[in-house]
């Protein structure tokens, strides 16, 4: 048997069968008449954003759209937060339609130049991810007559510490090397951009305080020099994220309230080159992961070598993260469930095993469950961030999974 991650509370709090926004998992199989199914729970991510007020007052929260780009699900959340976070055009439009208006910074190397001109269009903040986009950008603002919104992502020279995808302290396609950012600002102001300030993000899916407040330490630092250096003070600084969720045994949730207090004392001590500047977070799985539960049906219950397989109608196509083959390292288990028998005790020890003709589609491997039989719904939680469509929902041709949101 092998452990396997912690069901979030709001599941958790009620034995019997998987309550979903006040509905049981099957009354939402059989809204949707049919199977397997995303359920999200806004509600469980409004609980989320007032938590981070709580922690973080006079920090701006900006939703990145790439954890969960449902489009009802993205106009709640337009409802909650400050701006979104996009990473192309598709995602731009997306951020466009849920919230006329709103604040969107658009982030991601290799922008082309069709999404630089469309973000010029729709006034969001290019996050500049190298001279050469630079060039193109102001080249591009020249041709259509638009003052661009430009600010200068940079690749810090500090790494964030037990992240789950390390994106600073090291060579990076993302953003400008530091020591070469103060002079790309020096440069958009000089064109006449409208400068918008410094991104700086340095890893994602933290569970270590302790880690996080060092690096937002090291970010206000970092943003500080290259103003200073660069003759510009910054309008706003994006301090990224890298919230962590607990997926997995013996993962601790993060104590927020203590990152909170921390920044917002190096917030009170910061000096004249930021004393003007606003700061912002972007978060994305953190406000969303928990809030989503992936339903498949099971379909086969069959006996191999000694050991039982329970056959769900649903994958790795739909939920690759929850099957262990987006990024990590040793394969351990999402929490899942009997959706039917919340609360019941384990009787056995099962693997639940997706329809598709790879070994690597395993959703729980030898998991401690109750009994389930053919028909059973098998609830996987924390899908609410990353499921359908950081997925191949193209491989072997099954049909995409439904979306539903509470």
């Amino acid at each position: 048997m092998k452990p396997m991650g912690a069901v979030p509370p709001e599941f958790a709090e009620h034995p019997g069968a998987l309550t979903i926004g006040g509905r049981s998992a099957d009354e939402w199989a059989e809204a949707a008449s049919d199977t397997p199914l995303f359920v999200y729970d806004p509600a469980v991510a409004a609980a989320r954003v007032t938590r981070f007020r709580h922690a973080f007052p006079g920090v701006e929260l900006s939703y990145a759209i790439k954890a969960n780009p449902f489009p009802p699900f993205v106009a709640r959340m337009a409802e909650l937060v400050e701006g979104f976070d996009v990473a192309s055009a598709g995602e731009l439009r997306l951020a466009s339609c849920a919230k006329p208006g709103h604040a969107i910074g658009f982030a991601g190397p290799g922008k082309r130049d069709a999404e630089l001109a469309a973000a010029m269009e729709a006034g969001a903040t290019i996050n500049l991810e190298s001279e050469g986009e630079a060039a193109r950008a102001l080249a591009i603002a020249d041709r259509v007559g638009i003052v661009p919104r430009l600010a200068v992502r940079v690749n810090p020279d500090v790494e964030l510490r037990g992240s789950g995808m390390r994106m600073g302290g090291r060579p990076s396609p993302f953003g400008v090397d530091a020591a070469r950012a103060a002079a790309l600002v020096r440069l958009v102001v000089a064109a006449g951009a409208d400068w918008r300030g410094f991104h700086i993000y340095a890893g994602s899916q933290a569970l270590d305080p302790q880690a996080i407040i060092d690096t937002q330490a090291a970010t206000l630092a970092l943003a500080a020099r290259l103003a200073t250096d660069a003759e510009a003070a910054p309008p706003v600084v994006n301090l990224g994220g890298g919230f962590g969720v607990p997926y997995f045994a013996n993962d601790r949730a993060l104590d927020v309230e203590r990152v909170g207090a921390a920044l917002g004392d190096a917030l009170g001590r910061r000096g004249d080159a930021l004393a003007d500047s606003r700061f912002t977070i972007e978060l994305g799985r953190w406000l969303v992961a928990e809030c989503g539960v992936y339903l498949t049906r099971v379909v086969d219950r069959k006996e191999s070598g000694g050991e039982t397989f329970l056959v769900v109608d649903g994958g790795m196509h739909h939920q690759l993260a929850a099957s262990g083959n987006l990024g990590t390292v040793v394969r351990r288990n999402y929490p899942l469930a009997v959706a039917g028998r919340m609360g019941a005790p384990a009787i056995e020890t099962v693997s639940v095993v997706g329809c598709l003709c790879t070994p690597l589609d395993r959703l729980g491997d030898r998991v401690a469950l109750p009994r389930a039989e053919v028909g059973d719904l098998i609830a996987i939680f924390m899908a609410g961030a990353y499921g359908a469509t950081a997925s191949p929902t193209a491989f072997l041709g099954h049909p995409p999974a439904i979306e539903m949101m509470a």
